[in-house]
């Protein structure tokens, strides 16, 4: 048995999906999943997203009047390392309980190779380089971003080498992730 939030990570690097929750889901579905204890932001008419603390999900569309399309969702496992306690909304909590302010890379590189889910390194934007690293699961189509050096500006003081930084999916290969933000 995987202990508390490593669990977690491993389902998502595995699967895709967050508690089931898949990057195209709707935004009402997320609700059923996450619940309504959120932040939702617009920009424009044309993307949302609701921020669920530790879990985003991103939607697009192309006119005010289309339903949202899901685009992708992001851990924001950095957000870990400031030890607020509501961050980890309650349906996480439930199912996984308690979570460690940071998540080691090694760690998680581990569990997952026990159950033969590799990652892969791929090319990381150059402005992200070296400060960042990241490591794609071409099956479930996740990125992990890392620590790869501490930058004083370019990286979050609470964290070092080696902790995770963010889970990002869907991410359908090392082009794609490169030319995406990181939000």
């Amino acid at each position: 048995m995987t202990p508390y939030s490593l669990a977690f990570y491993v389902d998502v690097v595995t699967t895709g999906t967050v508690l089931g929750a898949r990057p195209t889901d709707s935004p009402e579905r997320l609700g059923e999943v996450l619940g309504t204890d959120y932040a939702e932001n617009v920009s424009g008419r044309h993307h949302m997203w609701r921020d669920h603390g530790l879990v985003e999900f991103f939607w697009e569309r192309d006119r005010p009047t289309d339903p949202w399309s899901g685009h992708h969702f992001t851990l924001q496992v950095h957000r870990l390392a400031h030890r607020r306690r509501s961050l980890v909304g309650a349906a996480l909590r439930d199912r996984y309980g308690r979570f460690a302010p940071r998540l080691r890379y090694d760690t998680l590189r581990r569990l997952l190779d026990r159950r033969g889910v590799p990652l892969l390194e791929i090319p990381e934007a150059a402005a992200n380089t070296p400060y960042f690293r990241t490591f794609w699961q071409p099956d479930s189509r996740v990125a992990v971003r890392v620590i790869g050096t501490y930058g004083r500006y370019s990286t979050p003081d609470r964290l070092r080498v080696g902790d995770v930084h963010s889970i990002q999916a869907p991410v359908s290969g090392p082009d794609e992730f490169r030319d995406r933000p990181s939000g």
